[in-house]
């Protein structure tokens, strides 16, 4: 289950995350990352000295960053580009992931969040910088698609906050319902948002 092509660090990382986002930190053993890596045991003190909290840290980190670079490959993915059809991407990129994993996982960001925010402040922090890389980047596609700047950001808090609570709701549900429902409403209301004269 490693990552083919990564060097051993990268896919200790991957692992980390993938195991994050399936069984949450408390129930993610180093043990296991290795494994799944396919990595010599070592290599853990090896690259991370810090243990469990740095790579835990890593892993949050490297899923916000490959949240926000999915969006650029999402906007390049539509020949019409507008805010609806970005969020309608966003959601989808989960209705396939619960449709082919049986909602065994779910977003790495929001279970360190869950499991770490209130006792670990590098955790904490490690989270909200990955929610910070993942909507800048939305925010950015917004303006580019002729949403006001005043409200981009917030838009993509909005947008982001949205996906987050119905990726929960569809996995505790083991359903995609949410996932459709949050799709259908807040895509008109998103393309209502785009400035006529941009």
């Amino acid at each position: 289950m490693a990552a083919p092509g990564r060097r051993p660090r990268d896919r200790i990382v991957f692992s980390a995350a993938q195991l994050i986002r399936r069984d949450g930190v408390a129930a993610t053993g180093l043990r296991d990352v290795v494994e799944h890596a396919g990595a010599p045991r070592g290599s853990l003190q090896h690259y991370f000295p810090g243990g469990k909290e740095q790579l835990v840290n890593e892993a949050v980190e490297w899923a916000g960053g490959y949240a926000g670079g999915r969006i650029a490959w999402f906007v390049a993915g539509m020949r019409r580009p507008s805010p609806g059809r970005l969020f309608a991407a966003m959601v989808q990129q989960w209705l396939d992931d619960f449709s082919a994993n049986d909602f065994q996982a779910g977003c790495p960001v929001a279970a360190a969040t869950v499991d770490c925010a209130d006792g670990v402040e590098s955790t904490r922090a490690a989270a909200s910088a990955a929610f910070q890389a993942w909507r800048a980047p939305i925010a950015d596609a917004l303006r580019d698609m002729g949403v006001p700047a005043r409200r981009a950001a917030s838009t993509a808090t909005l947008m982001l906050s949205a996906l987050e609570g119905a990726i929960l709701i569809a996995r505790a549900e083991h359903d995609l319902r949410a996932l459709q429902v949050v799709a259908r409403e807040l895509g008109p209301m998103l393309d209502g948002l785009v400035d006529p004269a941009s």
